[in-house]
């Protein structure tokens, strides 16, 4: 849209002054006198025109009279003469009525050849639903895309001058974000290769200034040879338009720019060269963008890491001298006050206080400030699940701290979130069957952190409900304490027991946001169950009732790149339960458990994993032991190929009874493309009588397995065959569960 403007009156045109009052002016006679003019004006009446007092006729009686006219004149018309009696002269005639004039005096004139004696001329038009249109075919029709597409390709001329003096390809650099490369050699007109073209001199013409060309010429042009030869478009058709063009890119990149000087002006540090020695530009090294950016992130970093938290990084200025090729760069900083870490406030809506706050801090009052510690605190934060957003910034005090800092106050925004989480896990293993759990949690039910989960269990052989009370992060950071409660029944081959437990447990763990190299656990549980056992001397399974108390130890060192999906590195777990039955004679016992794993490399997307895992249970024959507390191996997350604690002594009814010993080992290739990966696997183990594995007479099961990855891990698909199967044992096993197998 066109503005606008209105007009205004010119000031600096003269206009007549007004006469003074009292003056006498001449009188001026008219040109016409009036009588005059009013006798010149011819009068308008109906006795002059006796047609003005006629009424005017209605649209109807008009379109009557029109077409009895051109009637009259159809049934006359008998041709045109050029001579007519009764005019006397020469003067064409339609139907005996003379034709006008025009303006000029001539005649009308005949249209084209056509005879003016042809009544078709008269005739009424006919109507245009009567037209009969067929449309033109084309002997040989081509297809429309066919027609506008353009094929082209690209040169890129003069880069070569510039590869001598710059460690970067800038043809490659070019390449990935070229308007016409990513074009394929196709367009739909020759307009669409023009503005490619004119994208990607701009393009280049930015990739020069970042290298430091700053004088750099970039020039386009099509080349048209190829379409010259073949004729114009106007004489070849879409053919011609289909000829290939050639867009051709020549650059001049010149001289490369190059840092003869760098200051920053920045005031004194502790220690004294804290900047420079933090700032990785040099004299003498090429004007680089993407270095000159770097290092003046890396600065605003660092010094928020040494002690300054209100550091800010001014506007640099480059002076370029055309004339040598030098660049004088200088940055600004201000540097602001040195800082301690001092208290720690909470405002918005809070989750829990700043003392809580003060639990997940890795800092303590005094401690140089570091902004490290403070995005490990609001990472810590985030990491309760209790906020929809959490901020963490230092403010100044003015408060000395001595030794040329002052104290800063850790100012953290709550925005509390909903505490209520609704989870489910879905999982299959052949012998285990189908198992649902679901759970309900509110994370603050006990603030700080104090959650309350429920929890219940639906399978074909295993059913329970269950409630926990845990205090995350319970007087120190990611150290938990947890106390359960809960009631299962499972109905296995091996045994078919009802269990009430109750626990307590403290532990040290890995989180998701923070792996620990080392955690532990320890605690104490309670267990009332009854449970069936084959009774070898009754020749049938007996129903026991066992009351047994329990210690818990467990130590782990993690060397590995992930909690969930581990690439390289190795993982060491030791666990120690000395427990006994309260039933009659007390009669201790220890059960004791290692695994071991590993995660190799080679390549980026293979890994070879492995593990291995001994178990043995110390102070009490087998048959003192409830069943459920022996030692079983087979299924998904044991030995591969074999149903849900299949392996090992068994019955005369061939139901596996458990075992005071045990030993697996699994070697799996990971092979992972995108979210999706393939895992062939061989799995080998035994369970024995004795306390101590002989590690003879292992079976071993191999398969495939098939791994979607989301972001909370690995769903995996595993089936799975024994190797050298015996009679009773299923071909093919099938284990459906969320995470690796190890």
């Amino acid at each position: 849209m066109v503005p606008t403007v209105a007009a205004s009156p010119v000031e600096d045109i003269a206009a007549p002054t007004p006469p003074p009052p009292g003056a006498q002016l001449p009188e001026v006679a008219p040109i016409i006198p009036d009588d005059e003019f009013r006798d010149a004006i011819p009068a308008i009446s109906a006795d002059n025109d006796p047609e003005l007092d006629k009424p005017l006729e209605t649209i109807a009686e008009f379109e009557k009279r029109q077409a009895e006219a051109a009637k009259a004149r159809v049934a006359k018309s008998d041709g045109v003469s050029t001579a007519d009696s009764t005019t006397g002269g020469d003067v064409p005639t339609i139907d005996g009525a003379p034709v006008p004039a025009l303006a000029d005096g001539d005649a009308v004139e005949a249209i084209g050849d056509a005879p003016i004696t042809d009544a078709e001329l008269a005739a009424p038009l006919p109507p245009l639903d009567s037209f009969n249109i067929v449309p033109v075919e084309f002997a040989e029709p081509e297809d429309a895309g066919d027609n506008r597409a353009v094929p082209y390709s690209v040169q890129v001329t003069g880069l070569a001058s510039a590869d001598d003096s710059t460690d970067v390809d800038l043809a490659d650099l070019f390449g990935g974000l070229s308007a016409l490369y990513d074009g394929d050699g196709k367009a739909d007109n020759i307009a669409m290769v023009r503005a490619r073209l004119s994208a990607d001199a701009d393009l280049m013409q930015r990739i020069l200034a970042s290298e430091g060309y700053y004088d750099g010429v970039v020039e386009t042009r099509i080349d048209r040879s190829d379409r010259d030869a073949a004729g114009s478009d106007q004489a070849q058709g879409a053919n011609a338009r289909r000829q290939p063009v050639t867009a051709v890119i020549d650059v001049k990149p010149g001289v490369r720019y190059k840092f003869s000087d760098i200051i920053l002006n920045a005031a004194p540090t502790v220690p004294p060269t804290l900047v420079q020695d933090n700032f990785p530009l040099a004299v003498g090294e090429p004007i680089v963008a993407q270095r000159v950016q770097g290092a003046e992130a890396a600065i605003a970093l660092k010094l928020p890491e040494e002690g300054y938290p209100f550091a800010i990084v001014g506007q640099r200025d480059i002076l370029l001298d055309g004339a040598t090729g030098d660049g004088v760069y200088t940055l600004p900083i201000e540097i602001g006050p040195r800082g301690r870490f001092g208290g720690i406030e909470t405002t918005g809506k809070l989750a829990f206080d700043a003392k809580h706050v003060g639990v997940l801090a890795r800092f303590k009052r005094g401690d140089l400030y570091d902004s490290r510690m403070a995005d490990d605190l609001r990472q810590a934060l985030v990491a309760t699940g209790l906020f929809s957003a959490v901020a963490v910034e230092p403010q100044k005090t003015g408060e000395s701290a001595g030794d040329g800092t002052e104290y800063v106050t850790m100012m953290v925004t709550q925005e509390a979130g909903p505490p209520r989480t609704i989870a489910a896990t879905a999982g299959y293993g052949t012998g285990e069957g189908l198992r649902l759990e679901g759970s309900w949690t509110h994370r603050n039910f006990f603030p700080p952190e104090g959650a309350l989960i429920a929890r219940a269990v639906v399978g074909t052989q295993e059913q329970g409900v269950g409630v926990t009370l845990r205090r995350s992060n319970a007087g120190r950071r990611d150290r938990t304490f947890e106390l359960v409660s809960e009631a299962t029944r499972s109905n296995y081959n091996a045994f078919e027991a009802i269990t009430g437990r109750v626990a307590a447990k403290i532990s040290y763990d890995s989180t998701p946001i923070w792996q620990k190299k080392l955690t532990y656990a320890f605690g104490a549980e309670l267990l009332a169950t009854s449970e069936d056992d084959y009774d070898f001397a009754l020749g049938a399974r007996n129903r026991d009732f066992y009351t047994i108390f329990g210690l818990l130890g467990q130590v782990g060192i993690d060397r590995t790149d992930s909690l969930l999906d581990p690439t390289r590195g190795f993982r060491v777990t030791a666990r120690v339960q000395p427990e006994g039955s309260l039933a009659g004679r007390f009669s201790p016992y220890a059960r004791s458990q290692v695994d071991v794993s590993g995660y190799y490399p080679v390549a980026d997307n293979i890994v070879l994993a492995g593990r291995v895992r001994v178990g043995s249970i110390l102070g009490a024959a087998r048959e003192r032991l409830a069943p459920s507390r022996r030692f079983y191996a087979g299924g998904g997350g044991s030995v591969r190929g074999f149903g849900y604690q299949q392996l090992g002594p068994k019955d005369p009814n061939n139901d596996p009874i458990g075992g005071r010993s045990l030993n697996e080992a699994a070697f799996e290739a990971r092979y992972r493309f995108g979210n999706f990966g393939i895992v062939g696997f061989v799995d080998a183990g035994q369970v024995y009588r004795g306390s101590t594995p002989t590690f003879d007479n292992l079976r071993f099961g191999a398969g495939i397995g098939g791994r979607f990855y989301t972001n909370f891990g690995p769903m995996r698909l595993d089936v799975a065959t024994p190797i050298d199967r015996q009679p009773g044992e299923g071909r093919i096993s099938v284990y459906v569960s969320i995470g690796q197998a190890f």
